[in-house]
């Protein structure tokens, strides 16, 4: 989708209508049905985030974790918060993982979604339903440094593992990597240099300047959350010919202010607002 307006910089721009987990606000988060139901409303590309299982699978989840919020438990167990984590994906097989449904639950925060019956899906699970379908993925590799061994390998086998589901595929032109690690960055940029990169950041302590000398390169894209974009920053990751890509703009308000100021892309639990904002111009 070609979406084109006039920006504070005066030079028509196309908008990257990125669907977070899938449309999380409409359909499950990172299920299948959701990214099949996204690409349906015409969304540019399919954000996600992705964990790897005891078979070292790369699996399409948010947390490396079973969360109570989204989860029907098998056998009626029910979690509460002092043992959130317990049902660690990393120590799962597939098949185990297949006992748990992430689709049939009121989300507390988005009541409206759909409720259809799902499971996590393999990364491969979603590139090979969609292997005739023209789009983008920004998949974010969820790594934590203290829970190394743990919750996910090392970030080495992490990066690996991601890389080798996408190169199967034939989609290196296609795929995005983001993280809010640095040091995966600085993997990915090593090991993978012709793979666009993207830094997530949400903390207010550091700056464009000081986030690109921590992490030593210009990665393509900068992605702060929204209420940390200003049109500075714009201007400044544009000078430095990065793109900006903010998160996760739900607001119609924030998201005509932001196309206003020049952004490069949404990422949105509601593609579809952000889609009929974008088309009424």
């Amino acid at each position: 989708m070609m979406i084109c307006f006039m920006g504070c910089d005066t030079n028509p721009k196309t908008i990257d209508v990125q669907g977070h987990r899938g449309c999380r606000g409409l359909y499950p988060e990172n299920t299948i049905e959701g990214f099949m139901y996204a690409i349906k409303l015409g969304v540019t590309t399919l954000e996600l985030d992705v964990v790897v299982n005891k078979n070292n699978e790369v699996i399409i989840s948010h947390e490396p974790f079973y969360h109570p919020d989204i989860t029907t438990f098998p056998d009626g167990i029910i979690t509460d918060d002092n043992d959130i984590k317990k049902f660690n994906i990393y120590t799962m097989t597939f098949e185990e993982m297949k006992r748990f449904d992430v689709g049939k639950k009121v989300h507390p925060r988005f009541r409206n979604q759909k409720k259809v019956a799902a499971v996590k899906p393999r990364l491969e699970d979603l590139f090979y339903t969609l292997k005739d379908k023209v789009i983008r993925y920004n998949i974010e590799i969820k790594r934590v440094p203290a829970e190394d061994g743990v919750f996910h390998p090392e970030p080495e086998v992490f990066v690996d593992l991601v890389m080798k589901e996408i190169n199967r595929f034939k989609l290196e032109k296609k795929v995005t990597i983001q993280s809010f690690d640095i040091y995966t960055l600085q993997l990915m940029k090593n090991k993978y240099p012709e793979t666009e990169l993207a830094f997530l950041t949400d903390d207010l302590c550091f700056t464009f300047e000081e986030n690109i000398k921590r992490l030593g390169f210009l990665p393509e894209i900068y992605s702060p959350g929204y209420d940390l974009v200003t049109i500075p920053l714009i201007r400044l990751c544009h000078k430095n010919q990065v793109k900006i890509i903010p998160w996760t703009v739900n607001n119609t308000g924030v998201m005509r202010k932001l196309i206003r100021w020049n952004v490069d892309g949404i990422i949105t639990d509601y593609p579809d607002r952000l889609i009929k904002l974008l088309d009424q111009r």
